[in-house]
């Protein structure tokens, strides 16, 4: 049977729930464990797709097309679980479903009410997360902190569940806060009573409590966490601040919190915990031999979290490079303000990611240029590919007001256009092209020599594409299309000829990223780089 671990957490929120919980679910792998892992998210929305970046950070797609929540590319990262549209719930999601039944009459001649329908929603939907696969743990992180209003339908669903599937086949795990007093120079454990004295007025009964803090933990403190919140003394681990999120699953397991686990659900791990090569990757992640900086150019700069794939794709792809990516945030707004040169000053590399509207795109375009002048090596994602486009066929092919038809929709020269299945959409919500689909690469570019494969599979999310009526004049100015769809239809990939690496993508490579395995894109480009970098100071 199946064995559920719940994720709460309290105090404060951006505690690292996402990161526990992933954490937890690749130390249980490391054992042999077949795990799941999956984000219930209490607010509205059906999906984060419309939402900006400034409010729920990047949207991570999966193979399957969902938009989901980014800690789901936590959990990629750091288990080899597939995850699906089944492994991302919201208030919304739910009482979409509860809604669409009422309108159907499925509950005809009854009160639909939070409890039980919306409750009842809940659990079906936490059985589907395994349903169909053999599974020995699923993991479930519950969004939002003890005390919120909208988590509490999914609270009130987790205590029933537990009784659902038996109280040995379920615990909780909650993450918590141990602040430390500068002034009077000591951890306060008073915060956690609190919250843990809510979460069982609630009706859970926390099983292990997770504590984040500056400072470890003294056994005293933990002494009185277990006396006041329940919980046996081995059951209180403490979570330090660590300077990469990838050094926390060892530190859990220094504490033996997977062992804790596996004796608290009684599971049955194939093999002691393995962590060789994850340590290994993070020894070399804090011991580069070399740095090199690159520039992100966007309109989230402000906010890395619009970016967290790219952030933590660079981290891997750093790492067969033997090199650590600093990363130099540019405001493509800001560009337009006092130029390109001004503000890529001394840069080794030139990333222009994704994104929607026409805010900031004169400064991403005059970025491309400056890159494409000056050698710089280029990395164009998604809306960074049509940027290129756009550019090339403005300062190459001397067509001044080419454009992309989102942007102007009276261009003369639309470049860049809207998918022909994406005209007569009129929904906004989960109607762009979304999920993983094959493309072909061609033999003897720089992209067939990362992939070292004709036949890939990369996710999208966009709306807009390369206008076939230019691929012509494109091809004859120098420009390589360099994947396309099986069909030959899209335009996939380019890159140009006469650069040391200049490639645009229209999917989002970042997605598929690996911390033990480096998207090979992100690790060409940091090589070529490094070798631009070197060139540089040897000139020097």
């Amino acid at each position: 049977m199946t064995k559920y671990i719940f994720v709460t957490g309290g105090v404060v929120s951006s505690l690292g729930k996402g990161i526990a919980s992933a954490s937890m679910g690749r130390l249980l792998e490391s054992r042999g464990l077949k795990v799941t892992i999956a984000k219930f998210d209490p607010y509205l929305n059906v999906d984060p797709g419309t939402m900006s970046p400034y409010q729920h950070g990047e949207v991570f797609v999966l193979d399957d097309g969902a938009e989901t929540d980014l800690d789901l590319g936590h959990y990629e990262r750091f288990l080899t679980a597939k995850l699906t549209r089944h492994n991302n719930v919201t208030s919304g999601k739910i009482y979409n479903a509860v809604i669409s039944k009422e309108r159907r009459g499925d509950y005809l001649g009854k009160t639909v009410q939070v409890v039980p329908h919306i409750t009842n929603e809940i659990r079906e939907s936490i059985l589907k997360i395994s349903k169909g696969q053999k599974v020995d743990v699923c993991i479930v992180e519950v969004g939002g902190t003890i005390g919120d209003i909208e988590s509490l339908p999914f609270l009130e669903a987790i205590r029933q569940f537990k009784f659902h599937v038996g109280q040995d086949n379920a615990i909780n795990v909650h993450v918590t806060l141990v602040p430390y007093i500068e002034a009077s120079g000591e951890l306060k454990s008073k915060p956690t009573q609190k919250t843990v004295a809510e979460l069982r007025g609630i009706g859970i009964q926390p099983d292990v409590i997770l504590c984040r803090a500056e400072k470890p933990l003294s056994e005293d403190i933990k002494s009185k966490i277990s006396l006041f919140c329940n919980v046996e003394p081995q059951a209180v681990f403490e979570a330090l601040d660590a300077a990469s999120i990838y050094e926390v699953p060892l530190l859990l397991h220094n504490q033996g919190l997977d062992e804790f686990l596996v004796k608290k659900l009684r599971l049955k791990p194939q093999r002691q915990a393995n962590v060789s090569q994850w340590s290994q990757f993070v020894k070399k992640i804090y011991h580069p031999k070399k740095e090199v900086e690159i520039a992100i150019a966007g309109k989230y700069v402000e906010l890395h979290d619009a970016y967290k794939s790219i952030i933590e794709s660079f981290i891997h792809a750093g790492v067969p490079n033997a090199a650590k990516v600093k990363l130099r945030w540019v405001d493509s707004e800001e560009v337009e303000r006092k130029g390109a040169s001004a503000l890529l000053k001394g840069i080794s590399g030139i990333l222009v990611p994704g994104g929607f509207g026409d805010r900031g795109i004169e400064g991403k375009i005059q970025v491309i240029k400056y890159a494409r002048e000056k050698g710089i090596p280029f990395f164009g994602i998604c809306l960074g590919m049509q940027c290129a486009v756009i550019e090339f066929a403005r300062h190459v092919l001397k067509l001044p007001h080419a454009n992309s038809s989102e942007f102007n929709q009276n261009t003369p020269d639309a470049v860049i256009a809207m998918m022909a299945d994406q005209i007569k959409i009129q929904d906004m919500g989960g109607t762009m092209r979304l999920g993983a689909y094959p493309c072909k690469v061609e033999k003897g570019t720089k992209t067939y020599q990362a992939y070292k494969q004709v036949q890939i599979h990369e996710r999208h999310r966009h709306r807009y594409e390369f206008n076939n009526f230019y691929r012509d004049r494109m091809k004859a100015k120098g420009m390589k299309l360099s994947g396309l769809s099986p069909d030959g239809d899209l335009v996939e990939m380019i890159e140009l000829a006469n650069h040391p690496w200049f490639v645009g993508v229209q999917f989002h490579p970042e997605l598929k990223s690996r911390p033990l395995n480096p998207h090979p894109l992100f690790r060409e480009f940091v090589k070529a780089a490094v070798k631009y970098g070197h060139k540089k100071i040897t000139k020097k």
